[in-house]
C-alpha cells in the first residue's frame, strides 16, 4: 500500500471507523416490510466507486472481487440505480451514499407520489373519484425508494474527512487502470446494521410476547409519540364551538434519524406557534375558544390525528368531535418569489349547504386577515381533493368545515419532499459568512406574514371584530429565531432560556416521530416548551411549588441560568395508533407502522487479502498446527526414553 494510507492502517490498528453514518433501517405495517438489513455480523464486499450509470456493469456482472461495496455520490443515488442493485444483490454487499455539500437543483424526493393515499378520506365510498391521486398527484417528483424493501445495508456518509479517506483508499487500491484488473491487497468495507423484526408488524408484535419471543427487549416498537395541544381558554366538555389551528410534528427521509422538515413540518408549525404568540392578549375579547394542535407521526398515515379523532369519538378527549366548529390547518407555507398561498378545501362535504356556507365563511376571513400584507391568498381553480392533510381524519367522522392552507395549487411546489434536502438552504434561509451563531440567530427576516395571517384569520373565526383586527402582528424577530432554532442550530441561547439544554445539539432539529415507550422525539418537546412560553403566564411561587404542580415530575430545572415558573394549558396526548391500543395489527383504517430493533449500527474500511492468499494463510497454519501436535505427541510418548539419561538413581543418598 502507498505509504500515506499504511500510515493511516497501522495507527488505527487494521480498521478505519466511519465516525457519522446514517442508516437505512427497516420499518413494518399491517402488509410488508421496507428499509434496509444487514446480515447478523455485517456485510462486508470489495469498495467500488461508480463513476457513471454505464459502469454499473462491473459491479453486476464483470468485476471479478464481488460481492462489491459500492459507493454513491449524491448523482447518482436515483431509483433506477437503486433497483438494478437491488436486482443483482448477489453482487451488492451494501452502497455507501455521499451526501452532497448542496441541495440537487433538480430536486429529490424518497417519498411517493401520493403521500398517505390509504389512509385519507378519500376512498370508493367517500369521493371515489378523488381517490389514489386520480385527480392530482401530489408529488410528482416522489420516486418511492423510502418505501422500497433492500437486503442489503445503505448508509449515508457526510462529504468530509471520512469520505476523503474512503476515496483515497478506492483509488490507491481498487481502481482499475487501463482496463487492468486491481490487484490485492484491496479496499473493503464492512456495514453492520442487522435488524432483529421481520415481515409485518402482527408478526413482530406477535414475537414480541413473552410467551414467544426468545429476546428479552422484544424484536419491534410501534411509531408514536406525543401531540401538543393547547387551548386559549380552560375547557369543559359542554363548551361549544371550538376553532381549531392545526399543523403537523413531524417529517422522515430515506436514512435513520436525518428529517430536517423545513417545509413538510416547520414552516406550519412555526407559522402556528407565532400565531398562538400574537393572539395571546386578544383572546379574552373571543367569545370562541382556539385549540393549537401539533400532530405527530403524521408521515406515517397519519398516526396523531387519527389517534385524537378515535380519542374525541370514544368521549375520552377534553373536546368531542361535536364541539369542533371549523379546523384550520397550516402545511407546507414557504413563500415563493410570488408571496402566494392557496385555501384548500373538501369537494365532497362541500355539498353540503351548512358546511360550504361554513368554509367560505372561512376563506373569507383568512382573505381579510391577509390584507395589507403583501400577501395573496387564492383558491385554486380546479375541483380537486385536500392535498394530504391532517383534516381529512376528522373528515372521515364527520363534515366538518375546515381549510387547509398550502404554498402550492396543485402539486407540491416543495421538490425536496420528505427528504435530507428539505432543509434551511430549501427555505433560503441563508446568513451572512462572518456572522457569530448569536449574531445569525438575532438576524431578523421578513418571514412573519404568514403568520400574521393565520392569527388574524383564527381571530375573525373565533369572533374578534374586523375592525380590531389590525392589532393582531405576528413577530418577524420571533418568527426567526425559531426558525433558526429548528432548522439551523437547536442549541442557542434564545432556546436555552426556555429549555434545559443538556439534549440538544448544534445540528438542526430531527424531526422523525421515533417509537412509543422511548421517549419524545426532539420536536414533541421543543413546541410543548415554547408554547408553554408564548401562551402561558409567569407564576409567583417558588421552585419547589412549581416542580409539585409539574404534569411531568421527572423534568429537572436548568441550574445554571435564572428558573421561573409558567402556568399554561398546554398539554400533551397520545400519537400512538389506535391499532396498537386494539390489538390489530393488519388494520386497513389505522396505521400499524413499527420500527425494527437493532443491536449496532457501524461502518468500517480496511485492506483484505485475496481468497487464495487467505486459503494459502489457512493452509500453512493448519498444517504447522497438525505438526505441532505431531511432535507434542511423539515426544510426549518417548519422554522416558528422551529423558532418561538426565535421571538420578533412585537408590542415592547425601
Amino acid at each position: 500500500p502507498a505509504p500515506g494510507l499504511l500510515t493511516i492502517h497501522e495507527e488505527t490498528h487494521i480498521y478505519i471507523n466511519l465516525n457519522e453514518t446514517f442508516p437505512c433501517v427497516r420499518l413494518l405495517n399491517a402488509t410488508h416490510q421496507i428499509g434496509c438489513q444487514s446480515s447478523l455480523s455485517g456485510d462486508v464486499g470489495v469498495l467500488h466507486l461508480l463513476e457513471s450509470e454505464e459502469n454499473l456493469d462491473w459491479v453486476l456482472r464483470t468485476g471479478p472481487n464481488p460481492p462489491y461495496m459500492v459507493i454513491l455520490e449524491s448523482t447518482l443515488f436515483t431509483r433506477p440505480i437503486l433497483m438494478k442493485l437491488k436486482n443483482g444483490s448477489s453482487r451488492v454487499a451494501g452502497v455507501l451514499a455521499v451526501q452532497p455539500t448542496s441541495n440537487p437543483p433538480e430536486g429529490f424526493s424518497p417519498h411517493t407520489s401520493c403521500p398517505n393515499e390509504n389512509t385519507g378520506v378519500y376512498s370508493e365510498t367517500y369521493g371515489p373519484s378523488y381517490a389514489h391521486c386520480n385527480v392530482t398527484m401530489w408529488n410528482p417528483l416522489g420516486t418511492g425508494i423510502s418505501y422500497e424493501e433492500f437486503d442489503f445495508p445503505i448508509f449515508s456518509v457526510k462529504d468530509d474527512n471520512d469520505t476523503e479517506v474512503i476515496r483515497r483508499c478506492y483509488m490507491e487500491h481498487n481502481r482499475a487502470v487501463n482496463g487492468s484488473t486491481p490487484q490485492y491487497p484491496l479496499c473493503a468495507m464492512q456495514l453492520m446494521s442487522h435488524m432483529a423484526a421481520v415481515t409485518d408488524t402482527a408478526t413482530c408484535m406477535r414475537r414480541n410476547a413473552p410467551t414467544f419471543s426468545l429476546a428479552p427487549d422484544g424484536v419491534c416498537d410501534p411509531l408514536g409519540d406525543a401531540n401538543i395541544w393547547a387551548s386559549t381558554k380552560p375547557l369543559n366538555s359542554s363548551t361549544k364551538g371550538h376553532k381549531d389551528g392545526v399543523s403537523v410534528l413531524d417529517s422522515r427521509s430515506f436514512f435513520f434519524d436525518v428529517a430536517p422538515g423545513a417545509d413538510s413540518a416547520a414552516t406550519g408549525l412555526v407559522a402556528l406557534l407565532a400565531a398562538a404568540s400574537a393572539l395571546h392578549n386578544a383572546t379574552a375579547e373571543l367569545n370562541r375558544t382556539i385549540l393549537y394542535t401539533f400532530f405527530n407521526g403524521e408521515t406515517f398515515d397519519y398516526i396523531g390525528s387519527s389517534r385524537m379523532v378515535y380519542d374525541m369519538a370514544k368521549n375520552d378527549f377534553t373536546v368531542d368531535l361535536d364541539n369542533i366548529h371549523s379546523i384550520l390547518e397550516v402545511g407546507q407555507v414557504a413563500l415563493g418569489p410570488d408571496s402566494r398561498l392557496w385555501l384548500h378545501s373538501d369537494p365532497v362535504s362541500k355539498r353540503n349547504s351548512s358546511v360550504n356556507v361554513e368554509v367560505q365563511t372561512l376563506v373569507s376571513n383568512l382573505q381579510a386577515a391577509a390584507a395589507g400584507l403583501n400577501l395573496s391568498l387564492g383558491e385554486p381553480n380546479v375541483t380537486q381533493p385536500l392535498p394530504p392533510s391532517s383534516f381529512q381524519r376528522f373528515l372521515l367522522e364527520r363534515p366538518i368545515p375546515g381549510v387547509v392552507i398550502e404554498n402550492h395549487q396543485t402539486s407540491f411546489t416543495n421538490k425536496y419532499y420528505q427528504s435530507m434536502f428539505d432543509n434551511a438552504e430549501y427555505l433560503k434561509l441563508n446568513y451572512p459568512p462572518n456572522l457569530t451563531p448569536e449574531e445569525q440567530l438575532e438576524l431578523v427576516t421578513d418571514s412573519a406574514k404568514v403568520a400574521t395571517t393565520v392569527a388574524r384569520g383564527l381571530y375573525l373565526q373565533a369572533g374578534g371584530e374586523l375592525a380590531q383586527m389590525s392589532r393582531i402582528q405576528a413577530d418577524s424577530e420571533l418568527v426567526s429565531k425559531m426558525l433558526y432554532t429548528f432548522l439551523v442550530r437547536v442549541n442557542n441561547s434564545w432556546f436555552d432560556q426556555l429549555v434545559k439544554s443538556d439534549w440538544t445539539g448544534n445540528r438542526p432539529t430531527n424531526f422523525y416521530i421515533g417509537v412509543t415507550g422511548q421517549y419524545f422525539s426532539e420536536p414533541a418537546l421543543m413546541v410543548q416548551c415554547i408554547l408553554a412560553n408564548l401562551t402561558g403566564s409567569i407564576a409567583n411561587i417558588t421552585e419547589g411549588n412549581c416542580q409539585d404542580k409539574k404534569m411531568d415530575k421527572d423534568e429537572n430545572m436548568n441550574k445554571d441560568r435564572d428558573s421561573f415558573c409558567v402556568r399554561s394549558l398546554v398539554r400533551q396526548s397520545k400519537a400512538l395508533s389506535p391499532a396498537f391500543e386494539l390489538s390489530e395489527y393488519t388494520s386497513k383504517n389505522y396505521s400499524t407502522w413499527a420500527e425494527s430493533r437493532w443491536s449496532a449500527i457501524k461502518g468500517r474500511i480496511f485492506l483484505v487479502a485475496s481468497h487464495d492468499l487467505e486459503m494459502l494463510t489457512l493452509g500453512v497454519g493448519v498444517g504447522v498446527l497438525l505438526m505441532s501436535l505431531l511432535l507434542t505427541y511423539i515426544v510426549s510418548s518417548k519422554a522416558d526414553i528422551l529423558f532418561s539419561s538426565g535421571r538420578e538413581p533412585t537408590n542415592a543418598t547425601y
